[in-house]
């Protein structure tokens, strides 16, 4: 009867044991793959934000005929151009906030902006402060005017 019951505790113990390894198996696989899912996004997300600022960006050269000085000035523009106030999704394609338009969702920090105008082509430099991505160059050279470097 003893050993009976010493069995019976012995395979109770190990179907624990087997519950809780594999709940920690599940976990050491899925946690790393969805925090690189998360990772993923976040990307792909500060990426279309940094398409939307190249879109406001040709938006303004087109209007203007030049590009703007600062990303705070595109903000002011787009914000007072009345074409734009007007219909926000004929520039974009989709519904976007103005005010955080220059911000990466990463972070929160700031894209980059420079702009090289002494040439006899102006081009701009974006760039997300957290990573490498960039769309432009400070080379003076056409073919990498509005240019990602991930596409």
């Amino acid at each position: 009867m003893v050993n009976h019951n010493v069995k019976i505790a012995i395979q109770a113990v190990m179907a624990i044991l087997i519950v809780v390894l594999g709940v920690w198996l599940y976990r050491s696989i899925t946690e790393p793959w969805e925090a690189i899912e998360r990772q993923e996004a976040l990307t792909e997300l500060t990426r279309q934000q940094m398409i939307h600022v190249r879109t406001g960006l040709t938006h303004y050269e087109r209007v203007e005929d030049r590009f703007p000085s600062s990303l705070d000035s595109l903000i002011l523009w787009l914000h007072s151009d009345s074409l734009t106030s007007a219909d926000i999704l004929n520039v974009f394609d989709s519904e976007v906030v103005l005010d955080s338009l220059i911000y990466s969702p990463r972070t929160g920090n700031a894209f980059e902006y420079a702009l090289n105008d002494t040439g006899r082509v102006a081009i701009y430099l974006l760039e997300d402060p957290d990573t490498d991505d960039q769309i432009g160059s400070q080379i003076p050279d056409i073919t990498l005017l509005n240019a990602a470097s991930w596409e």
